[in-house]
């Protein structure tokens, strides 16, 4: 029986398995922005796939920004967009009905383990903490319900981008498919109250008490999972 050659994909959804392949190649060689990958037909040769396949692997990389395919060139490592994979994953949340316990966790995850970096950023920096100072007095409770969800959206984002950190800032807009989610649950929450825990994490955080800041967030966002959201007929009309 003869046997099939190393590197030969022999599996369904052969782009799929050409992808992952050529991520890996890309990993392997070390590959920056700017370096050629593997010509159409080295790809071919190379892992025994059809040129259609060839073609449906490299447009998705191309999609996600991860290579520039040039025609009659060949494809390229591009400079990697961050935000532009944040803004493909955050439209993928959109359209997956996760549940919110999900969300809300993984809202968690993000937020409590930036705070070290927002914590030393602030502490360094009158201007950034004036400016989450800021973020956390936006708005009042006469606010309509979008007014106070884009109030709450700017303070946490900018919790976030502070940080400094860009890949993890990319992802702050993901926050918005959260609130989105749990809109219900905000026109029933207290608006001041949250405020006032905005401040508190914000100076608690310019005073260097890490752990202090770690607790307060979390029990600002554990609000989310024992408020039960209103009915559809709720403040929502006031928009």
């Amino acid at each position: 029986m003869q046997r099939s050659k190393p590197g030969k994909l022999r599996r369904q959804r052969l782009s799929d398995q050409l992808t992952t392949q050529l991520r890996k190649l890309i990993i392997d060689r070390g590959l920056k922005p700017g370096d050629p990958l593997l010509t159409e037909q080295e790809m071919i040769d190379q892992f025994g796939v059809s040129r259609s396949v060839v073609r449906e692997a490299t447009k998705a990389l191309d999609f996600l920004g991860i290579i520039d395919a040039v025609p009659r060139r060949g494809t390229f490592l591009a400079e990697f967009d961050f935000t532009r994979v944040a803004e493909y994953f955050g439209f993928h949340f959109a359209l997956t009905d996760y549940p919110r316990e999900f969300l809300l966790k993984t809202r968690v995850v993000i937020e409590t383990g930036v705070l070290y970096y927002t914590m030393d950023a602030i502490r360094n920096d009158a201007d950034r903490y004036q400016h989450l100072l800021d973020l956390a007095d936006c708005g009042s409770a006469g606010d309509n319900l979008d007014q106070r969800i884009k109030c709450d959206i700017g303070f946490h984002r900018g919790l976030v981008e502070v940080s400094d950190i860009p890949p993890l800032s990319a992802f702050s807009d993901l926050l918005q498919i959260f609130f989105q989610r749990f809109q219900l649950h905000l026109a029933k929450g207290d608006f001041e109250g949250g405020k006032r825990q905005h401040r508190l994490l914000v100076e608690t955080l310019h005073a260097g008490k890490l752990a202090e800041a770690i607790d307060i967030l979390r029990s600002h966002l554990g609000w989310y999972a024992s408020a039960e959201p209103t009915s559809d007929n709720s403040p929502k009309s006031q928009r």
